[in-house]
């Protein structure tokens, strides 16, 4: 797993939380349909069956892969709206590009995150550049969407790029863990992303037979979501693996811990720790929109057929495809 790795031993080290704290109990644990996006590449629904009051602020999680493509094979999305929250695509093995309406795009790769907040509205693209799509590879990432308060839904669109190296590298007490923190705080270490929602955002790689027990904040929700291998999560120590995501209750602590015999192609557990502060408004999601009333979705819908969101630039990106 490309993403970006360090030494553990040699990195800033989050505090295990004190003998005070609370861990979160599990509240919920499901497994994540597979389904297909964009143009027919694969993910794992990951939020799909979770109540949205437990996901608050977030929307919706598709995990992209892990798929080993052929030649010819590497699949994106076409030019596309958004309007009413944020696209987080962190892609951990693999390469993406990104080009937006408002001037945002770039390459995306091993490690590396592009952040747009889509506000009042913005077509974008994201694909896999003509390299990859010709050579086929490894591709593996995440898209998140964050949603945004009301009083931010109209907001003007903005696009961060936060290459691999820009993420705050931490390890866990003992040296069994490796969190790279992309927004958000834990222990009082930040991630480069900038949120409208307080939120963290981050990526662990625990050792087979560590523990990663980190403090996190009372007023945030918390998910954990396993991209591959298997452990046990929360003081119950719940049995947890590849494609699941756990809820937890409330309290001011994590911890997860990996099994001692992972999978040979996997040789650790890999998480997304995930949390933060509840919007608690109504959201009436269709499509590409993400509103708080069906009314503002079909006036989205509107806006986007009379080109209101945006125009598709004249250098415009597009689907690589190979010659047959």
């Amino acid at each position: 797993m490309p993403a970006v790795t360090a030494d553990t031993l040699t990195l800033p080290r989050i505090n295990r939380p004190g003998e005070g704290s609370t861990q979160r109990p599990v509240i919920s644990l499901t497994t994540g349909p597979r389904g297909y996006e964009g143009e027919g590449f694969p993910v794992v629904r990951a939020f799909a069956g979770v109540p949205q009051k437990l996901l608050d602020p977030f929307v919706h999680m598709d995990q992209m892969g892990e798929v080993e493509y052929e030649p010819g094979e590497p699949l994106g999305t076409d030019w596309h709206p958004h309007r009413g929250f944020e696209t987080v695509t962190y892609i951990i093995d693999g390469l993406f590009q990104h080009q937006d309406s408002h001037g945002g795009g770039g390459l995306i790769t091993n490690g590396a995150t592009q952040w747009m907040t889509a506000g009042a509205g913005i077509l974008h693209i994201e694909t896999p550049p003509a390299e990859l799509v010709e050579s086929g590879g490894t591709f593996h990432g995440i898209q998140l969407w964050v949603n945004l308060p009301a009083s931010d839904k109209f907001i003007s669109p903005k696009y961060q790029n936060l290459e691999g190296g820009q993420s705050e590298l931490l390890s866990s007490d003992d040296g069994g863990a490796l969190v790279r923190i992309i927004a958000g705080d834990i222990d009082g270490h930040t991630g480069p992303g900038a949120t409208h929602t307080p939120i963290v955002f981050a990526h662990a790689t625990v050792s087979p037979g560590a523990e990663l027990s980190v403090p996190w904040r009372a007023d945030f929700n918390s998910l954990v979501y396993v991209l591959s291998g298997r452990g046990t999560i929360g003081a119950e120590k719940r049995p947890i693996q590849q494609g699941q995501l756990a809820v937890l209750g409330a309290g001011d602590a994590i911890t997860v811990a990996a099994d001692s015999g992972q999978d040979s192609h996997r040789p650790a557990m890999e998480i997304l720790l995930l949390g933060g502060q509840p919007i608690r408004e109504p959201v009436f999601q269709h499509g590409p929109f993400v509103m708080n009333t069906r009314q503002q979705v079909v006036e989205a819908m509107e806006d986007f057929q009379a080109g209101r969101l945006g125009v598709v630039p004249p250098n415009a990106l597009r689907p690589h495809r190979v010659k047959r």
